[in-house]
């Protein structure tokens, strides 16, 4: 068995619990479907989000997806100036018969992160 990552960034349209879960749970949702991901193949997810997001817990949408086995972590970013506001971020480590290169995700204009990944036009 061989472990891959995938990373995945949102914009949660508002500092409260319900805004921050539906971004989430649509970034997570996302992620899953583009790289076909089964929630047991899922080792660990890590969340972080911007300090400006202080009303809940991102990970809380994953448990509300069905994630209840996966050790999840949520954390704070460094305030950067110039950073994205109501950003959330995760890191997404997969347990597979192969390493594989998953495809990352980027929601609501934090594709600007990784321009590199911008479809050409």
């Amino acid at each position: 068995m061989a472990v891959s990552a995938v990373r995945g960034a949102t914009i949660a349209r508002e500092n409260s619990p319900e805004a921050i879960w539906e971004a989430t749970a649509e970034l997570v949702q996302a992620l899953v479907e583009k790289n076909g991901i089964v929630v047991d193949e899922v080792v660990a997810a890590f969340f972080t989000m911007t300090p400006d997001l202080d009303a809940a817990f991102p990970a809380y949408a994953a448990r509300r997806l069905g994630w209840n086995d996966v050790p999840l972590l949520g954390a704070v970013e460094t305030a950067v100036p110039g950073m994205p506001e109501r950003m959330i971020r995760v890191l997404v480590e997969v347990e597979r018969p192969e390493r594989q290169r998953l495809r990352p995700v980027y929601l609501h204009g934090t594709l600007a992160l990784r321009p590199d990944l911008a479809p050409e036009a």
